[in-house]
C-alpha cells in the first residue's frame, strides 16, 4: 500500500514539473506567432487569434509527451 502511495506522489510530481515545461513553451510559441503575424502582414484580428490558438494547441500536443518522458526519466535516475 505504501508503495502505491509513493508511486502516486511521484506521478503527481512528474505531472507538475512537466507542466512547468510544456505550458510556457506552448504559450511562448503562441505569443511569438501573434507577434510575428502582427508585424509581418495585415492579417485580420480573427486570423491572428485563430492562428495563435492553433499554434499553441499544436505545440502543446508535440511538447507534452516529450516533457513528460524526460521528467519521468529524471525521476527514475536514468
Amino acid at each position: 500500500m505504501r508503495c502505491l502511495i509513493e508511486l502516486e506522489q511521484i506521478e503527481k510530481e512528474v505531472a507538475r514539473r512537466s507542466a512547468w515545461i510544456y505550458l510556457p513553451i506552448s504559450l511562448g510559441a503562441a505569443l511569438l506567432f501573434l507577434l510575428v503575424s502582427s508585424l509581418v502582414g495585415g492579417y485580420p484580428p480573427g486570423t491572428k487569434i485563430g492562428g495563435m490558438v492553433w499554434v499553441g494547441l499544436l505545440s502543446l500536443i508535440v511538447i507534452t509527451p516529450i516533457a513528460v518522458s524526460r521528467i519521468k526519466r529524471q525521476a527514475r535516475g536514468t
